[in-house]
């Protein structure tokens, strides 16, 4: 029996032998061509681009895959328990191979239920890291072994760190942190258990518990994680309980933009972040963009420019419907198949059921739920005649009409927009009329608002950075900086009156005041103030187009500008943005300027890749304060225009508002300076100025050129946009006058002649003169000739009464 035993153990042995090489033979076989591991070293995965307004709201994310990635030290514990105790529990003291769980797995299997992989965590990130999703032995042999090395070569917090950064949870969510945002709206570090619970619960199959198809499900997986922390310690039994009672909660964040009423502005900051880092960094490389926009600000400047195209458009008449659409019994799938304006929410989708001569009835679009989808509530709701009144004029495929009924303009089955008025309805019309409007800080170029039409979602062209259009009498300024920069004064007098100049083709390019009247010689400041085209073009020839042109290239209105007279009326093509940038110049004083709608660039590290302010401070972060003066930023921006030059165009735009083109912007009580501009046929219409710390401009007109109709100028048209939205921009902050710069004279002088005159008397005003310079002692006319006299000659003071009390006969 002994001999028996013997030669049955050595056979046995054997045998093991036998198995073990052959374990052996086929582990070192799985072992060949193995990815390396230690990549994981440098992992750096996909992570999602934030931007971000200026208070730090959040503006839009961009990535592949939706991921923050955290470091483990910044995950709560209570997280860190939900997974654990979710997927290993075990995971501080296995090796990386929890053979408990193997044999649990392999037991069920052998019982005929489904294959399981009893994985850990590091067996998890091996898999999901270094291998395939196939299911095969191969593969968990291979992800065992891989598991061994990895556990023997990183931290267990490095490999849990890896793993809560790295699983897909669903709602396109990579990471307990995106997760944590797309379910809940809040940050890991706000979660509470049932919370940290449910994304724990989501791992193994995230679509089979989908919290809007299978709540069941979803509820009962994330009870059963609940539990499972209970029995491992994590949480307690009465704590355990009240989470089980709990709801699951679930607030998804929407996708794409956030901040309401910015999305021309977050997608030119997408477009610059491209530019500057490509298209990889911005959907893989974890960039925290923070812009300059000021939110508060961006909301009145959309309702300041919505307001006056809707109104505008409203006088031109009803286009009639979005759609016709076909109605049975139920008008709903209808209606809901049609997208509104989803960056317009004041305005809701209505589809008419009936109408007749005073009144029609409508069925309200419903709304969408957190889901994304539209309720099946049905709201009906009735529009009156009243409240529809500006449609009766109608506008249908170029042909004008008058309707005299609600059923002669809407009909069963039209489809319109209406916005809340009250307790009712209005109706409204997406304008074909469109606009920009941007806001600056003339001292550092950071933008703090934009808005590049009526609606991004109606049409993506941004006209605030993209329309290239005539700035018409805007530019004016340019050509007045020009002059006062070279010799000229605001009192320096030109005459107004008709003049022509050969075109290069045979004829004359005769060019007319607006309404065609003429003053004579006048001054400078009036010139500007009531936007005389002769005096412009006569000051631009008499001091040359090529200064004009370095002048406009200087404030950065063009690249290149041509050295032609009609440019100096504006005719070139420039954009608002710039039209902004060149009259931050005046209101900063003269230094150039660079737009700008990005303050600072992180990487996904927190490192500062770019920063908008480059100023210096060599002193700004001294340890201590030992008497030492005080820090000063050294401004190395260059200086484009004389400080002095700028403070006299600034106090003649001042009286474009107080006494010419734009009196209606009198009306915002605070110092503003700023000028008109209508084109040709009235085709676009703008208004630029500024206060001393913020300077707008806007630009109305269509995107294929054509007359706005008369009347419609900068003054009457965009002044008003200016007004709307200045009067909400300086609401609370306290009145700033322009400051004069030290060793300038203020002298009195006679508005007609420029000459001097005494202080307070009829016709006088208060110029700013530089030193070395005054009102002239003689009247002269510069730019042409007066009762056939040669350009500049001097007359008699009395001569120049007589002038300016319309004696003499003027040209």
């Amino acid at each position: 029996m002994i001999r028996l035993l013997g030669y049955l153990f050595g056979i046995g042995t054997v045998f093991a032998l036998i198995l073990a090489g052959g374990v052996a033979w086929y582990v070192a076989s799985m072992s060949q061509d193995l990815p390396d591991y230690q990549v994981l070293e440098k992992y750096e995965p996909p992570v999602t681009t934030r931007l971000h307004a200026a208070d730090g709201s959040l503006m839009a994310e961009y990535a592949k895959e939706r991921r923050l990635y955290l470091p483990i030290q910044t995950i709560p514990q209570r997280l860190k328990d939900a997974f654990l105790s979710a997927e290993d529990k075990n995971f501080y003291n296995h090796p990386g191979v929890d053979l408990e769980g193997i044999g649990r797995a392999a037991l069920l299997y052998v019982r005929g239920g489904p294959m399981q992989g009893g994985s850990t965590i590091t067996q998890q990130v091996a898999k999901n890291f270094l291998l395939t999703n196939e299911r095969s032995m191969e593969r968990k042999v291979k992800e065992a072994i891989l598991s061994l090395r990895i556990e023997q070569a990183y931290s267990k917090d490095r490999i849990l760190e890896l793993y809560l950064n790295e699983i897909y949870l669903g709602m396109g969510s990579y990471g307990v942190a995106a997760a944590s945002l797309a379910y809940f709206d809040k940050s890991v570090n706000e979660l509470e258990i049932q919370e940290a619970a449910y994304l724990a619960a989501l791992p193994k199959a995230p679509e089979n518990y989908n919290p809007f198809r299978d709540p069941e499900e979803a509820i009962g997986r994330r009870n059963w994680v609940i539990q499972r922390m209970a029995e491992n310690g994590a949480i307690t039994q009465d704590e355990a309980l009240a989470a089980i009672a709990k709801p699951l909660g679930v607030n998804p964040r929407p996708s794409g933009t956030y901040l309401a009423s910015a999305e021309y502005f977050t997608e030119e900051v997408r477009r610059q972040v491209i530019s500057r880092y490509g298209v990889k960094a911005l959907y893989e490389g974890g960039l925290s963009v923070r812009s300059t926009l000021d939110p508060q600000m961006q909301v009145d400047a959309r309702t300041s420019l919505q307001h006056a195209l809707v109104q505008y458009d409203q006088t031109r008449g009803y286009r009639g419907p979005v759609e016709t659409v076909e109605l049975g019994g139920d008008w709903g799938p209808a209606l809901n198949k049609i997208e509104p304006y989803a960056d317009v929410p004041e305005w809701r989708l209505a589809v008419v059921l009936s109408s007749d001569s005073n009144s029609a009835s409508i069925g309200l679009q419903p709304s969408r739920d957190i889901s994304g989808r539209r309720g099946a509530e049905r709201e009906i709701a009735t529009l009156n005649a009243s409240d529809m009144k500006w449609a009766m004029r109608q506008d249908r495929e170029g042909k004008r009409s008058t309707a005299r009924s609600v059923d002669d303009v809407l009909a069963r089955g039209d489809v319109v927009y209406v916005e809340k008025k009250g307790e009712g309805y209005v109706l409204r019309q997406p304008p074909k009329v469109q606009g920009a409007l941007v806001a600056m800080d003339p001292h550092t170029g950071r933008v703090l608002a934009m808005v590049g039409g009526f609606s991004y979602a109606q049409s993506e062209f941004n006209r605030a950075t993209q329309a290239m259009r005539q700035p018409g009498s805007s530019f004016k300024p340019i050509v007045y900086a020009a002059a006062l920069d070279n010799g000229y004064t605001p009192a320096s007098v030109i005459l107004d009156a008709p003049v022509s100049f050969p075109d290069g083709r045979g004829g004359f390019w005769e060019p007319k005041n607006y309404g065609g009247e003429v003053a004579g010689p006048s001054t400078l400041r009036l010139g500007i103030e009531k936007s005389r085209n002769l005096m412009t073009v006569r000051l631009a020839d008499d001091m040359g187009m090529k200064l004009v042109a370095e002048y406009a290239e200087r404030f950065g209105v063009y690249d290149k500008m041509a050295p032609y007279l009609p440019m100096a009326l504006g005719s070139g093509e420039t954009t608002v943005m710039r039209m902004v940038t060149a009259y931050s110049v005046m209101a900063n004083g003269g230094r150039s300027i660079e737009p700008s709608v990005i303050d600072r660039v992180q990487d996904r590290y927190g490192r500062t890749v770019y920063r908008h302010d480059n100023r210096k401070c060599e002193s700004c972060n001294a340890a201590s304060w030992d008497g030492q003066a005080e820090p000063e930023l050294v401004d190395e921006r260059q200086q484009v225009l004389d400080p002095m030059t700028a403070y006299q165009i600034t106090s003649m735009m001042e009286g474009v508002v107080q006494r010419g083109t734009a009196t209606v912007v009198k009306e915002l009580g605070v110092p503003v300076a700023g000028k008109t501009g209508t084109t040709n046929d009235e085709k676009d219409a703008w208004f630029v100025g500024f206060t001393p710390n913020l300077v707008t401009g806007v630009y109305l007109g269509y995107d294929n050129p054509q007359p706005l109709g008369h009347g419609q100028t900068g003054g009457g048209f965009a002044a008003p946009v200016f007004n709307e939205f200045m009067k909400q921009a300086l609401a609370g902050k306290p009145v700033v006058d322009f400051r004069i710069p030290d060793g300038m004279t203020q002298v009195a002088v006679n508005r007609a002649t420029g000459m001097a005159a005494a202080p307070g008397a009829d016709g006088s005003i208060i110029e700013a003169f530089k030193p070395g310079t005054g009102p002239s002692d003689q009247y002269e006319v510069i730019g042409g000739t007066y009762a056939s006299a040669p350009a500049q000659q001097s007359i008699s003071p009395e001569a120049a009464q007589a002038i300016a009390s319309g004696a003499g006969g003027l040209f």
